[in-house]
């Protein structure tokens, strides 16, 4: 208990709120040209110095928690603390979907906050390796990874990228591995599915979808975007008028490719209902599999004529390979089961050389709600999200460690993570 005890003395008998403000005006001073603005940070400097200098005599590895204390308030350090006394290991890797989850639309104008980049910083500077896990492409990503954290770290080889939610792993510095196309190891079955909805999709679609949604640059997922602010409620209209689409185009898909290897049960033909054989089956499998899907073919009135049970074997056992993951008024996107962010992230830490890893896990949706339960399962590292986060994710993060943070405020977990690794330096 003398780590506690330790604690306790520090936010008892130092001014930590103080040492706090000047620790972020020091490190958050936006880049000016004035002689009078530098004096003013220096002077802030010089004070912050002072200040730690008192903590580092007070205390044992003093300087373990000068850097606790300008940090974190008291019940972060606690709680970093907590952490470390349940699973007694540091963090060795950290693992941060970006969309709703280090950046918010909308409240931070759908950039990663400079507090955010700052702790991935001190993160990178400690040796931690940084795996930015989304489904965005893979030169979105780059783009406003370099934009943020500059050229430097992306590019150092402590940093790789999933993206498009596992199909690519992108890892610059480490030669034949430096880009890793997952979606290449697929059959031919699976991939051919995929070919022919790409090249349907927008040549196909109707008026309404067509116009309010454009297709993410992707190199192997299908996701249809709106041209709609996220989360308005246009979004939302196109975006569930799109999931219904591509379940129907996915049906279509599979329906030919099981006529192609061969005959199949199809007791339910089109004579029987309006809607074509396929798009059924793939209707009705899909919100037997997903409560979020089911809910909107009932909203949308396109619920399937017959039910999951009377999906042919065949046509099963492919739906079982493929995803449709519904993004309320955000997204709707095909990709494939076998290449999830958990897949990505694998390949990730593999590269990065990471054989026993710990992981702090940040997502808000249901893509890395898999990484967390991977993360559970395998005793590998902690979960954490967003207050906005999908109700699933909500309860298996509160169920587990109870890491949630308000909407924008990604910052302030990663400093309790941070505290967390500064305390399990004292013996």
């Amino acid at each position: 208990m003398e780590r506690y005890d330790l604690l306790y003395r520090l936010y008892d008998e130092f001014d930590t709120e103080t040492l706090r403000e000047y620790q972020d005006f020091v490190d958050l001073f936006p880049p000016v040209d004035s002689r009078v603005a530098l004096d003013h940070w220096q002077d802030a400097n010089d004070e912050l110095d002072r200040r730690k200098e008192e903590i580092r005599t007070a205390f044992p590895t003093g300087g373990v928690f000068a850097e606790v204390a300008a940090r974190a308030d008291r019940e972060s350090a606690f709680t970093a603390l907590d952490l470390l006394n349940t699973y007694d290991r540091a963090l060795n890797a950290l693992v941060l979907d970006v969309d709703e989850t280090l950046r918010s639309a909308g409240g931070t104008d759908n950039e990663i906050p400079r507090d955010t980049l700052h702790v991935l910083t001190e993160f990178h500077e400690a040796g931690v390796p940084i795996v930015i896990c989304t489904g965005q492409t893979l030169e979105n990503v780059k783009g406003f990874m370099i934009q943020g954290l500059g050229n430097e770290i992306v590019h150092s080889g402590r940093m790789s990228i999933v993206y498009e939610a596992g199909t690519g792993v992108f890892t610059p510095g480490h030669g034949s591995r430096t880009k890793q196309l997952l979606y290449e190891d697929l059959d031919e079955g699976v991939r051919s599915v995929f070919d022919e909805i790409r090249s349907r999709v927008l040549p196909d679609a109707p008026e309404q979808i067509r116009r309010g949604c454009h297709l993410q640059g992707n190199e192997f997922n299908v996701t249809l975007k709106p041209n709609f602010e996220t989360g308005s409620s246009r979004a939302e209209a196109v975006i569930d008028s799109g999931l219904v689409y591509l379940l129907d185009l996915l049906g279509e898909a599979v329906a030919g490719r099981v006529d192609d290897d061969g005959d199949v049960d199809r007791t339910h033909s089109t004579e029987e209902f309006d809607l074509e054989v396929g798009p059924a089956w793939a209707r009705a499998f899909y919100a037997a599999v997903d409560p979020e899907i089911r809910d909107v073919l009932e909203t949308e009135g396109e619920t399937a004529p017959i039910g999951a049970d009377d999906v042919p074997d065949p046509v099963r056992a492919l739906f079982e390979r493929i995803d449709v993951a519904y993004y309320h008024a955000d997204a709707a996107e095909i990709g494939s089961l076998e290449l999830n962010k958990v897949a990505g992230v694998e390949a990730a830490l593999d590269v990065l050389d990471i054989e026993d890893p710990f992981v702090l896990v940040m997502g808000d949706s249901k893509s890395d709600l898999r990484v967390m339960r991977w993360a559970e399962e395998h005793d590998t590292g902690i979960a954490a999200a967003p207050a906005h986060a999908s109700t699933d994710v909500l309860e298996h993060v509160m169920d587990t460690d109870d890491l949630v943070f308000e909407r924008g405020q990604s910052a302030s977990l990663l400093r309790t993570a941070f505290v967390m690794n500064l305390l399990a330096r004292i013996e």
